[in-house]
């Protein structure tokens, strides 16, 4: 996934958003779905897909057989090992949701910006404003 987005031209940094998004939404669909059924529908497996339409919009989808549950945010607590990916998800998303196929199978995708971050961790958490010359221009050499 990473060398065809790179070979098509889309940037780093979303690049790197639809590699953590595909990888969670495999992930929960290993941990939540069924494989995929035998005959028209899969061979007991798991599709990905990528592509950018002609908008410029890149688009992550994976399906999987279905589960007993549908796809949805959690609110995990703080010491929980899971439950975070959708919201990973719809953070770094500009839109995403689950579509069932007609013959069980369930495709959650996801519209990854193809420009820079909305959000970047970067622009988020502000450097600590801690000035670190003025103790040290007292100093003699």
């Amino acid at each position: 996934m990473r060398e065809q987005l790179r070979i098509s031209g889309v940037a780093e940094s979303v690049v790197d958003d639809a590699v953590l998004i595909l990888s969670e939404l495999l992930s929960n669909a290993c941990r939540h779905g069924r494989p995929l059924g035998t005959g028209e529908v899969g061979d007991g497996d798991i599709r990905a897909a990528w592509r950018v339409d002609d908008a410029g919009r890149l688009t992550v989808e994976v399906t999987d057989g279905g589960g007993p549950t549908r796809p949805v945010p959690a609110t995990p607590s703080v010491t929980a090992h899971g439950g975070r990916g959708l919201n990973i998800i719809s953070a770094l998303a500009q839109d995403w949701g689950v579509r069932d196929g007609v013959a069980g199978e369930v495709t959650v995708w996801v519209v990854v910006a193809t420009g820079p971050r909305h959000d970047d961790f970067a622009t988020r958490v502000a450097p600590p404003a801690i000035d670190f010359s003025a103790p040290f221009d007292d100093l003699d050499p």
